[in-house]
């Protein structure tokens, strides 16, 4: 395994607290302005290649992930169910009152498609749900919408991260391969 990895691994929490903070990663991910600054997908793909060396265990990496995404859409939704009123009143969307109209009617017609491309379009993620909390949307609908493009996402993101180190880990053995083949010819 190279240093590098060595190192990370070992400055990482184990366990429980190490699957809290991969949920806390895909939880800020979700949250309006929060997941502009935070890197989350990456982190994310990169505890997947961790976990294939080694690094927790796969099946629950991609739980932890799922529920840190499901909840951080929740509260996002929440969030513009609450503040989206006071944040209508303010003078600048007071203005742009037919453009959130729009949003409004956008969200009834295409809500689960809106939901589905934000979870992987990293700027726009944690954007949506507070969207939708703001038109409104129905909660159920959005629950149970939110709750399978999170499971989708948590395997997805993690997953790649998997098969990146997976892969990294046979091209290292075959370089080594490689290696003593030229050098015995």
């Amino acid at each position: 395994m190279e240093n590098w990895m060595q190192q990370l691994i070992a400055v990482l929490p184990d366990g429980a607290n190490y699957l809290l903070l991969v949920a806390l990663v895909a939880f800020l991910e979700s949250i309006p302005l929060l997941g502009l600054a935070m890197p989350g997908s990456t982190l994310i793909i990169l505890a997947g290649f961790l976990a294939a060396h080694g690094k927790g265990d796969p099946v629950s990496l991609i739980l932890s992930c799922s529920i840190g995404a499901f909840l951080g859409d929740f509260l996002s939704y929440w969030l513009g169910g609450r503040l989206g009123g006071r944040l209508l009143k303010t003078a600048w969307l007071a203005k742009r009152q037919h453009r959130l109209q729009e949003a409004e009617a956008f969200f009834v017609e295409h809500g689960g498609k809106s939901l589905f491309y934000a979870r992987f379009l990293g700027p726009i993620r944690g954007t949506i749900p507070f969207l939708a909390g703001i038109a409104h949307m129905r909660a159920g609908f959005f629950c149970r919408a939110s709750l399978l493009n999170a499971i989708l996402w948590g395997i997805a993101y993690p997953g790649l991260g998997y098969l990146g180190g997976e892969s990294w880990q046979r091209a290292g053995d075959l370089s080594s391969r490689l290696g003593l083949i030229i050098l015995l010819a």
